[in-house]
């Protein structure tokens, strides 16, 4: 998908072969059209397909992220399948008040009447999922898309074959298949959806596509939900537990490689803690997937060449305290831990959606904290201290699109917390009623009773309307 922001949306990019393409998104259109979307019934009997498609293809799902990204199975489960499964249970159980119309309070003004917000479907909407958690990042926002009454078109990332090829064969046996369509395909196919007309496009993935995404979606005047990446970082305070800490930051870095958008990115350690910091990290490492983490069946592997030879050249940025390891063939980079990284170095110019973590020594709170305000803003932010006054000093002085206090990306197994990025780090949000908003529009309703039709509103206006008009407003 990455490999969209070289096509620039080009008129050449489109191929005479891409008919199918407009021929999906018009047929999930009729299907809307036709009102087939819209009842309560339709929508969990979405929900109920993609609950028996967790259960009946769990071997099949994680075969096909094992093929893609050497992703261990207990990995695959709990972070693809089993959240996935949590988010359509929760769905499930709550979207009988999600739809329920919400009576807001009516002013004295517009009395006699009664106010209040209707939730409609948007359309047909897009989702467009990236290659890191291909199958949990494909259904994921359908979730939303379909318990909000939506058609859907999806777009798989072309990255991840293997994941591709099962959510385009398998989806359409558990979902109305004249609803939610899958295009499959790479920079071509994408780039003739985003020439169609749809209701809402939910992007995921990184913020130079993310333009393309919105540009085109500018054409349309299509609202977009942007969910992109950033430099995740991670803030030690001196008074954080050390243990802890290190099992914390190395569980949320090297799952999946570090190919994770919410991963800590790197580390502000207090410098009075640092080296032991690095220390622990170094141990932890050890711990999780021992002397030789290439044999461990506990760790994925980098997703294709390109991205290996990315990541391979990020090595030389500092000291190698752990790690370092790399074998091209198996797409192999050991988990890795860097100290002496200059800032201006290039493994801190950009997201590193890799298994290396730099670790930079600050003097306070407020070095790491002026550090973190003087880039953009991330996807998220991790503060680990033990002093509570640390902990809420970090947390409002900062900008991030979620946070987690002595943890890393937990914050998304509450699906009571809205899920998303501010800045640069994207736009809009999801999970829980998060997803049912998003997917929906919000209608103001007013109620007029005729019983009372009071003339002060109409003209002509003598002296005593005004003045009660004014008075009324």
């Amino acid at each position: 998908m990455n490999d969209l922001a070289t096509s620039a949306l080009r008129p050449d990019t489109a191929a005479p072969d891409l008919a199918h393409v407009a021929r999906a998104v018009a047929g999930a259109r009729r299907a809307f059209d036709l009102g087939t979307t819209r009842p309560r019934a339709w929508r969990l009997a979405q929900l109920d397909g993609l609950a028996r498609l967790l259960t009946e293809r769990e071997d099949a799902i994680l075969e096909a992220l094992a093929a893609d990204l050497g992703k261990p199975r207990l990995e695959g489960y709990s972070t693809e399948i089993a959240y996935t499964a949590t988010e359509v249970a929760d769905a499930k159980a709550h979207l009988g008040r999600w739809m329920k119309a919400r009576r807001v309070a009516t002013p004295l003004v517009l009395q006699p009447g009664r106010s209040y917000v209707h939730t409609q479907p948007l359309g047909v909407v897009l989702v467009i999922a990236p290659w890191n958690y291909p199958f949990g990042l494909s259904v994921g926002p359908l979730v939303g898309a379909l318990c909000a009454g939506n058609a859907a078109v999806l777009k798989p990332s072309e990255v991840a074959p293997a994941t591709s090829a099962l959510i385009a064969a398998e989806l359409g046996r558990y979902l109305d298949a004249d609803a939610v369509r899958v295009v499959e395909g790479g920079v071509p196919e994408t780039t003739e959806l985003l020439r169609q007309r749809f209701d809402h496009i939910f992007y995921t993935g990184n913020g130079t596509v993310g333009q393309i995404v919105m540009t085109a979606a500018a054409k349309h005047l299509t609202p977009v939900t942007l969910e992109l990446g950033g430099k995740s970082p991670a803030i030690v305070d001196r008074s954080a537990d050390l243990a802890v800490t290190a099992r914390r930051i190395c569980w949320g870095k090297f799952i999946n490689a570090g190919q994770t958008c919410v991963a800590p990115d790197y580390v502000l350690a207090h410098a009075d803690i640092h080296d032991a910091l690095v220390n622990e990290l170094t141990a932890t490492v050890r711990a999780f997937y021992g002397d030789a983490p290439q044999k461990s069946p506990d760790y994925a592997r980098i997703v294709n060449a390109r991205h290996h030879k990315r990541l391979a050249a990020l090595l030389g940025a500092g000291k190698i305290a752990a790690g370092g390891e790399l074998d091209e063939a198996d797409r192999y980079i050991a988990p890795t831990i860097l100290t002496e990284v200059e800032p201006g170095s290039a493994v801190m110019a950009d997201e590193i959606f890799g298994p290396i973590l730099p670790v930079l020594r600050v003097g306070s709170m407020d070095e790491a904290v002026s550090f973190v305000n003087g880039r953009p803003k991330p996807l998220a932010l991790y503060v680990f201290a033990e002093d509570g006054a640390v902990q809420d000093d970090v947390i409002l002085r900062t900008s991030s699109g979620g946070a987690s206090v002595n943890h890393t990306f937990m914050h998304l197994a509450n699906h009571e917390l809205p899920f998303g990025g501010v800045g640069a780090s994207g736009m809009g949000a999801y999970h829980g009623q998060a997803s049912y908003d998003c997917f929906s529009h919000h209608r103001s309703v007013l109620v007029k009773s005729t019983r009372l039709d009071a003339p002060v509103v109409y003209p002509p206006y003598g002296e005593t309307q005004k003045k009660l008009i004014r008075y009324l407003l």
